[in-house]
């Protein structure tokens, strides 16, 4: 069995770490690697083991993506200061290529950048063996596992965040997958969402949630308990602010009212850390936010950045602790763009998501994911595709007024289903009216000699001056999009839209008869309408930059 976990870097006995030299890891390529960051102080954590409920991963979840954002914003920091001072601390990313394991359909690139972050609670090493032993005594390949899995999006112009974290304990279907050990292949399955990562590694859990949610994943982050530890130690601590003191045996974490300098050790208990306040999960979400922000805004300190030691042993920890695709790994080029945005991102545009859930009818201790709310999540994030640079409108070429800014609740629109699947009108009406958009009538329309249109057309009245500006919110909300063209087209079976949900536009007069009604001939080639708001239930589940203030908690 391939082994591409994490591996912490190691004590040498000499006051120095070594980095480790496994077959996976740049290291084993280079001659002379990198010294790291001295080793912690020796006060172990007290033994963790798993907690019930739904909630245990997203604890995490928020964790990783943190130590993910602030890792690689400061090793590319030290590759555009000086690449060369830092490039045997860089090697110690470990790689792992799994791209021949994914034998399902993958989704097409976008424009946008994903990355799925992997928490990985293996037993194997002596920095994590004594983290759940009693899962490391019964489970396969010393006890891996995962119960963090989260995917990060950053936009197509790498200045906007959202990480959508899944519960471990989500019922989904498991599509086929190659065993890890085997390579054998399994059946598809209905099972928790994790357990793809148990039997089939990091292939299978890519595979599984590009299945699910139709997202192009691009690389993969994968850390351990020891990458968290080591990460917070070669920062030199993180200081917090507690309201009141914290004595809790079931952790062994003791913590006085006030400001604490945590240490790996501390941080790792605090940050999983449940009997405190109100002992309420968002509570310990926003406690996480605090403290992990502290994290990035430490990692991206001039006073870390100015100091070339500090610097090179904080890369070395971060590397060393941490799995990536070779593809990331090697691309210097999409490391600064990660490291670009995280820093502006820090600064209020990264959002922490979680699925939509409710209780899984079938078993109350799984949950599942709540419909459609899951899935239009998962439309906004495939259908961030472009930049948001100035394009002409569809006017520019008959008139020399600026473009108008219109806005979808200014758009009256008739859908009309130009292929042969009953019902497409009124679905794709429907995506639009969520969005905003005032769909005002349905019908349908014939191609020439009958046959389904291929591909999706945009039409407006000539005679309307702003049509072609209303033509062009349109056609941007659409995808494939369209190219809007003057002159409408002939619809049968007209009818007026009745809304299918309480907070859409109400409908207005007959859509044929009304020159500022712009047409959408949906095709054949027709994929989704852009998801730009968002149910409320996403909202409920999303922890905004605002909430993550300097305060004690």
């Amino acid at each position: 069995m391939s082994d591409y976990r994490s591996v912490p870097v190691v004590d040498s006995g000499h006051g120095h770490r070594a980095a480790p030299t496994q077959p996976g890891s740049r290291m084993a390529r280079r001659a002379a690697a990198a010294a790291g960051p001295p080793p912690p102080p020796d006060d172990r954590p007290p033994r963790g083991h798993r907690t019930g409920g739904s909630d245990g991963g997203q604890t995490k979840m928020r964790v990783l993506a943190w130590v993910s954002i602030g890792m690689t914003t400061v090793m590319v920091a030290g590759a555009l200061t000086a690449y060369t001072v830092y490039r045997d601390a860089f090697g110690n990313i470990n790689e792992k290529s799994v791209k021949e394991d994914i034998i399902n359909p993958r989704p097409p690139e976008t424009g946008a950048l994903n990355v799925l972050l992997v928490g990985s609670d293996t037993r194997a090493g002596d920095g994590n063996a004594q983290y759940g032993q009693e899962l490391a005594r019964t489970a396969d390949a010393g006890g891996k596992r995962t119960d963090t899995i989260i995917l990060m999006h950053i936009s197509p112009d790498r200045d906007k965040a959202r990480l959508i974290s899944f519960p471990r304990d989500s019922m989904v279907d498991i599509p086929r997958c190659k065993n890890e050990a085997t390579k054998q292949e399994m059946a598809p399955r209905r099972d928790m969402i994790n357990s793809a990562y148990n039997s089939g590694g990091i292939a299978c859990t890519i595979s599984t949630i590009e299945t699910l949610t139709g997202i192009r994943v691009n690389h993969f982050v994968e850390v351990d308990f020891s990458g968290f530890k080591n990460i917070v130690d070669a920062l030199g601590g993180i200081e917090i602010c507690l309201k009141s003191g914290v004595n809790d045996k079931s952790s062994k974490l003791v913590l006085p009212p006030g400001k604490s300098l945590l240490n790996g050790e501390k941080a790792l208990g605090y940050v999983r850390l449940r009997k405190y306040g109100d002992g309420s999960d968002i509570q310990r979400i926003k406690r996480q936010q605090i403290f992990l922000s502290k994290v990035v805004a430490k990692a991206t300190s001039s006073e870390l950045l100015t100091d070339v030691g500090r610097l090179r042993d904080f890369i070395a920890a971060a590397a060393g602790s941490v799995t990536m695709d070779p593809e990331l790994a090697n691309d210097t080029e999409q490391l600064i763009q990660i490291a670009t945005s995280a820093k502006e991102m820090t600064a209020g545009g990264v959002k922490f998501t979680t699925v939509p859930w409710g209780p899984d009818p079938a078993d109350a201790n799984r949950v599942v994911w709540k419909q459609p709310d899951a899935n239009e999540l998962f439309t906004s994030i495939k259908t961030d595709t472009e930049v948001t640079t100035p394009e002409p409108s569809a006017s520019a070429s008959t008139s020399a007024k600026p473009k108008v800014t219109v806005k979808p609740e200014q758009v009256k629109v008739q859908v009309l289903n130009g292929t042969k699947t009953f019902g497409k009108a009124r679905e794709v009406a429907d995506e639009l009216a969520k969005q905003g958009f005032n769909v005002v009538g349905l019908g349908n329309y014939t191609a020439a000699g009958g046959a389904s249109l291929a591909k999706s057309e945009i039409h407006y009245g000539k005679t309307a001056a702003t049509a072609p500006d209303h033509a062009d919110t349109l056609a941007g909300s659409v995808l494939p999009k369209p190219q809007p063209a003057a002159g409408k087209v002939p619809a049968t079976n007209a009818q007026q839209y009745t809304a299918a949900t309480a907070t859409a536009p109400a409908t207005t007069g007959a859509a044929t008869k009304d020159a500022s009604v712009i047409q959408l001939v949906v095709g054949e080639d027709f994929d989704s309408v852009k998801v730009t708001k968002l149910p409320d239930s996403v909202d409920e589940q999303t922890i905004t930059a605002s909430e993550q203030q300097n305060v004690c908690t």
